[in-house]
């Protein structure tokens, strides 16, 4: 998928207060912006309140740095009962160069909907604005 014909279901600029001893953007607010941004897309096909229960192997493959705008691309894997998988492609635009953007990671986060005691709880019908997307 070219992601000059998607839309990220959340984009972030990133600062000095985002970074690690090196200089670069630290990994763990990385992933803090995915599970965001997969728990996001989870709401849209079917999940109220969600609470992630595994991320698949994450790869960085490029450094971040301050003022890299980061975009993360989301897309459902499947849905169960209870549970939603979702895929999140993570780009960044360059600060000095916003026509230079990189493949930063991705993961594959799956999400279980839970009512209020926090027990899993069945998946509702799909949002209808989601469908209009598909």
């Amino acid at each position: 998928m070219r992601s000059e014909l998607r839309v990220p279901a959340i984009r972030v600029m990133m600062f000095p207060r985002d970074t690690n001893p090196a200089g670069t953007i630290f990994g763990g607010v990385i992933l803090s912006y995915i599970d965001q941004a997969g728990a996001e897309e989870a709401k849209l096909h079917g999940a109220d309140t969600v609470v992630t229960v595994a991320m698949k192997e994450v790869v960085f493959h490029e450094p971040v740095y301050v003022g890299d705008l980061m975009s993360f691309y989301t897309e459902l894997v499947r849905t169960g009962r209870t549970s939603v998988t979702v895929r999140v492609d993570v780009e960044a635009a360059r600060h000095r160069d916003r026509s230079e953007v990189v493949r930063v990671t991705q993961a594959e986060i799956t999400y279980v909907n839970v009512d209020d005691s926090r027990r899993p709880t069945p998946l509702r019908e799909p949002c209808e604005a989601r469908r209009g997307r598909d």
